[in-house]
């Protein structure tokens, strides 16, 4: 069978450590393993709010790829870019929406407004859209009327860990997230200092992706004396965040909002208790018997739900074993590439 060969364009730097950018990445290279024709397209690093330079690059590389060479287009990209400039494209395009970058958490709302605008007239323009999860394709159906048969979710890959290592001692409650404010890492911090009567450690892993959150999250972090308790690592290698996991005894996310999640499907793998939120794509992510899910914005209801899984060994036990369970089926990255590949070849 011959492979349609394909295009994807990515903006900034594909080696940056959040779900979206880890996604693509391995997709791309999962796409490159099946032996199929990709080029990569990189574009400017400002995008979503592209500089007129960035988004005149863009244009140009898009206007320049031939009609046989289908692209798969980055959301950061597809949700601002002009909608003129897909119009105007001999390829068919495929959009890749991790979730809709109007949904996106603290944003001006004239930039939200005008986000909501673009990324529905880009859709209107598009082959088919790729999405990670069914609360993303639920979403762009009744937000953005875009037909069902138009999406296909391709669920993240998800590597195989080595044995887990012995629990740490005290218990180690793991957190991976960018210190971005979606996150909630100030939540949790919160919670945590409500638990100080109870022996744990904890771990904050992610970039400093926002500096200025980052400060904030520092300032927090001394105000409420989680010194000796609480380590903001910011990032690690990839060695270091594999250890981490291999130690807890639970993962903890106080999310905001998520389109999918790739970190609970690694604590999943490595079968972790998770407490989180009940918000956006987690529930279709995280099952109830795996982990313990609270309203957002609720330190108080997450406090409750660390202080259940560390202090009842049976129900840490039960959540553990399912949450192994379900870490053991979860597909492969080339599992998620050959559902993207099965949508590049049926465009041509």
């Amino acid at each position: 069978m011959t492979l349609q060969k394909a295009a994807f364009a990515i903006p900034g730097d594909i080696t940056t450590l959040t779900g979206g950018y880890i996604y693509e990445r391995r997709l791309l290279e999962g796409l490159q393993a099946q032996g199929r024709d990709m080029v990569h397209l990189r574009f400017g690093g400002s995008f979503p709010t592209p500089t007129g330079a960035d988004m005149a690059d863009a244009a140009a590389q898009l206007a320049a790829l031939p009609a046989d060479r289908p692209l798969i287009l980055d959301g950061l990209v597809f949700g601002p870019i002009d909608t003129a400039i897909l119009a105007a494209m001999a390829a068919p395009v495929v959009a890749m929406v991790h979730h809709p970058l109007a949904h996106e958490s603290g944003l001006d709302p004239a930039l939200r407004a005008h986000l909501l605008v673009t990324e529905r007239d880009n859709l209107a323009q598009v082959a088919h859209v790729l999405v990670p999860s069914p609360h993303t394709a639920a979403l762009l159906v009744s937000d953005y009327g875009v037909a069902r048969d138009r999406i296909t979710i391709a669920r993240p890959g998800t590597d195989r860990p080595a044995p887990k290592a012995a629990p740490s001692l005290p218990p180690l409650i793991l957190s991976v997230g960018i210190a971005h404010p979606r996150k909630g890492h100030d939540i949790l911090l919160h919670a945590l200092s409500k638990l100080l009567h109870l022996d744990w450690q904890a771990v904050i892993i992610g970039s400093r992706y926002d500096e200025g959150h980052a400060r904030d999250l520092d300032a927090l972090h001394a105000r409420l004396g989680l010194a000796d308790r609480v380590t903001l690592a910011g990032r690690v290698s990839a060695a270091v965040l594999a250890d981490h996991y291999s130690r807890a005894s639970l993962f903890a996310l106080a999310t905001r909002y998520e389109g999918y999640g790739i970190v609970f499907d690694e604590a999943l793998s490595y079968g972790l208790p998770i407490v989180t939120c009940h918000t956006g794509a987690v529930p279709d992510t995280v099952p109830p018997s795996a982990g313990l899910l609270v309203p957002p914005e609720n330190p108080a209801a997450f406090a409750q739900a660390l202080e259940d899984l560390l202090t009842d060994p049976t129900l840490r036990a039960a959540k553990a074993q399912a949450s192994a369970g379900f870490g053991a089926a979860l597909p492969s990255w080339a599992d998620t590439a050959a559902r993207a590949g099965a949508v590049l070849d049926g465009l041509l």
